[in-house]
């Protein structure tokens, strides 16, 4: 298992950035959405604040990131109609690091969702849901783009 690297500052900055600009939850909402494996909740908790609640990049903390949030509705249209989920499950657990994403601004969530529950591990589930909710929001792609 790989070791977790120490927090730099900018990430330090993101994750303060996003604590300030992110409404406070109910205590029934943190329960609901920390221990969800549920691919919309997780994107809901975890990703729009940067990707945008619609996954179009531009979410309340997109302006904070060096490089440009993408727009997680046309990764399928971006890659011939099909969609890369292998690619997105390895960034999100962060085997694959981009070059579009330099530094790694992005969190990688694997080891988070694994370590949420105490006495057994969703992280896997959680991550493949995620994969699945990105790849109900894909845009349709119009024939002549092909």
């Amino acid at each position: 298992m790989r070791s977790l690297k120490m927090i730099s500052i900018p990430g330090l900055l993101l994750a303060l950035a996003m604590c300030a600009q992110v409404p406070p939850k109910t205590q029934e909402q943190l329960e609901t959405l920390m221990y969800s494996v549920k691919g919309p909740d997780l994107f809901q908790t975890h990703c729009a604040a940067c990707h945008r609640e619609d996954a179009s990049g531009q979410g309340p903390l997109a302006s904070v990131v060096k490089t440009k949030v993408p727009d997680l509705t046309v990764l399928a249209k971006n890659n011939k109609g099909e969609f890369p989920s292998a690619l997105v499950r390895e960034i999100i657990v962060g085997e694959d690091v981009l070059i579009s994403h330099g530094s790694r601004e992005m969190p990688i969530w694997g080891p988070i969702f694994h370590h949420v529950e105490s006495d057994q591990d969703w992280g896997n589930v959680r991550v493949e849901n995620l994969v699945k909710y990105l790849q109900t929001i894909q845009q349709k792609s119009d024939p002549q783009d092909r």
